[in-house]
């Protein structure tokens, strides 16, 4: 599902009140990473990715990455934290999905 802008704005507005659930730290960016990260889309389909201080990349960095190897879409950057969305591969956890392909 390709985002429009009321998507979008919809989805930064329930993103609101989320606390970031996974971080990227002195690691970086690997493919076992990207996996937990689609896994928990798979779950929650909205969540907050905050970079630590002590990360060897950039925002940037990251949400090409992101991107380039996933579905996932980054809703909004703000500093060091990523807001993704992901729809559900299970129907029965497409609860917000359903609600933004109403808007």
């Amino acid at each position: 599902m390709h985002l429009r802008g009321k998507q979008k704005r919809f989805l930064r507005a329930q993103a609101n009140h989320l606390q970031s659930i996974f971080a990227v730290g002195k690691e970086g960016l690997t493919d076992s990473w990207l996996a937990q990260l689609d896994g928990a889309l798979n779950r929650r389909e909205l969540i907050k990715v905050n970079i630590l201080q002590n990360a060897d990349v950039t925002t940037a960095e990251v949400k090409a990455f992101i991107e380039e190897h996933t579905v996932i879409q980054v809703v909004q950057v703000i500093g060091r934290v990523l807001v993704l969305f992901k729809v559900a591969d299970n129907k029965d956890l497409r609860d917000l999905s359903n609600r933004v392909a109403k808007i």
